[in-house]
């Protein structure tokens, strides 16, 4: 699972003083989901406000366009396509078989 992540470009080793618990999970398909428990780092980590937009406003703006088609997308794994910023690398590292990564 580590392995394929890191061909993929998705995570690389590091060496950094943060190191959060991870817990692989068995999906129902059999394969693996990768979880790693953050909570030590949100409890350091300041509040951020982001703009949550009104949903009635967003569904009036919808339906006022003469859009013949709408669909939606469902990606996989599509979280690991954002990068992660580096300055912020260090604080996201785990240990997987004494061997410490980073989401990139």
């Amino acid at each position: 699972m580590i392995r394929e992540l890191e061909t993929q470009g998705v995570v690389s080793k590091t060496h950094s003083p943060f190191n959060s618990p991870i817990w692989p999970v068995r999906k129902p398909d059999g394969e693996w989901r990768l979880t790693v428990d953050y909570r030590a780092l949100n409890e350091v980590t300041p509040p951020l406000s982001a703009a949550v937009p009104d949903m009635l406003g967003l569904q009036y703006e919808l339906e006022s366009k003469a859009a013949k088609w709408y669909a939606t997308i469902d990606i996989a794994n599509a979280f690991f396509s954002i990068p992660l910023a580096a300055e912020c690398r260090p604080q996201f590292a785990f240990t997987w078989r004494g061997v410490q990564y980073t989401w990139n």
